[in-house]
This record gives structure tokens, C-alpha cells and sequence, in this order.
């Protein structure tokens, strides 16, 4: 995959030297309760729109307000050394997600070390709709996400592993950061609101710290 650096969406945040831990847990149907769910089908499960808020004491009418549907593409992420880059085609953007090193020290071309964390810089949520993730290869890869509600933190975040086998789908408003191969790229059907707005957080600018996300593997749960 390459990326254009004069294409990236947000400018990263940098220049600290601490991180927040988040406790690494595997991905079921379980464990995602109040987040979303695994998916089996992504092109039959439905994604959730929501409603445009009304402004003020009316309502809006009915059949109206969630018509924007939904849009799909593949969501490339590509790890160039100790970088990792991802283009979603879905909404035309291309974005530096993290680092597996301190972004000031991180190689972006090749590196013989070994991934153990990744260091992310923002996470958003979508409040128009939900997001689908399908590993197109089977590939496993590791997501942190929070609970919805703006006055999150980093200690709200927990990092979840998927195996690969099946797709991971967020509910509207749930707080996730980079989705993160454990291999060296990935590729994933997107599916989601067609508006797609964000809401984010700049862990370096708000809490002086990156998201870490542990890069391994458990036992299926």
C-alpha cells in the first residue's frame, strides 16, 4: 500500500513519553456486550443509523433524518516498519494511525524488531451510525474501544483481539481507536453510515500520554 504523507487526514500529535497501558481481552460475544458484536455475514448484518437530532422542541419527522444509508470499501492498514498507515476507500482517507516505537525514533521503512505495542495517538466515535470490520484474509488484529460519552479517558479504553475469523461490529457512539493487524498488513471490508462524522480524542494534547495497545495473541475465547 502506499500512502501519500500530503493525503493524511489528521496531522499526528507527538512529542511525549508516556503511555497508558490497556488491559488486552479476546473479542466474543461476550465480552463486546454494550460495544457491538462478532459477525459472521457482514454483507446481510445491518448497520445501524442514527437519527439526525432535532434542534430544538420539534420533532423531526417521521421517515425522515437516517436516509443517508451506508457506504463500503476495503479499509487497507499497512504497517511500514515500526509506522502503521491505513487508507480507507470507503470515505477516501488515508491516515498515520501509531507507532510501535517512539514516533520520534519509529523506523518507516523496514525494522527487524519485534511489534509489542502499538502507540496511538486519537480515537473517534461516529454518532450518525455504526462501523463494520471484516478481515478479508483471516487475519488477526487488536481494536481499543471505550464506552460512548465525551468525557472519556484513557483508563476507559480496553483493548480487544480478534482472531480473524469472524468481523467486529461497533455500535453508533462507541469510542475506538486504531484497528491494528498483528501481521505486517490487513485488509478489511468497511461498512458504515454514509455521513460517518467524528468525534474524537488527542490522548497527547488532552492527557499527555499515547494508547497503547498490546500486540499478541490469546486464546480464542
Amino acid at each position: 500500500m502506499d500512502i501519500d504523507l500530503r493525503e493524511i487526514a489528521y496531522a499526528p500529535t507527538t512529542g511525549v513519553r508516556r503511555v497508558h497501558e490497556t488491559p488486552l481481552v479476546a473479542a466474543t460475544d461476550s465480552s463486546l456486550k454494550g460495544y457491538g458484536c462478532l459477525v459472521d455475514d457482514p454483507k446481510t448484518f445491518p448497520i445501524e443509523i442514527v437519527r439526525w437530532p432535532a434542534q430544538g422542541w420539534r420533532p423531526i419527522d417521521k421517515n425522515s433524518g437516517n436516509q443517508g444509508g451506508i457506504v463500503e470499501g476495503v479499509f487497507e492498514f499497512c504497517w511500514k516498519g515500526e509506522t502503521l498507515y491505513a487508507r480507507n476507500n470507503a470515505v477516501g482517507d488515508s491516515y498515520l494511525f501509531g507507532w510501535s516505537n517512539w514516533p520520534e525514533e519509529a523506523a518507516t521503512s523496514t525494522s527487524d524488531r519485534l511489534r509489542e505495542r502499538a502507540l496511538i495517538w486519537r480515537a473517534n466515535y461516529h454518532p450518525d451510525g455504526g462501523q463494520l470490520f471484516y478481515p478479508l484474509n483471516g487475519r488477526s488484529f487488536v481494536v481499543p474501544l471505550a464506552l460512548p460519552g465525551d468525557d472519556v479517558t484513557p483508563d476507559k479504553f480496553v483493548t480487544f483481539w480478534c482472531d480473524g475469523a469472524r468481523g467486529l461490529y461497533l455500535h453508533p457512539n462507541i469510542w475506538h481507536g486504531a484497528v491494528v493487524p498483528l501481521d505486517d498488513e490487513a485488509e478489511f471490508l468497511d461498512r458504515q453510515g454514509r455521513v460517518h462524522a467524528r468525534v474524537s480524542v488527542d490522548f497527547v494534547k488532552e492527557f499527555g500520554c499515547y494508547l497503547a495497545a498490546p500486540l499478541r495473541r490469546l486464546e480464542p475465547g
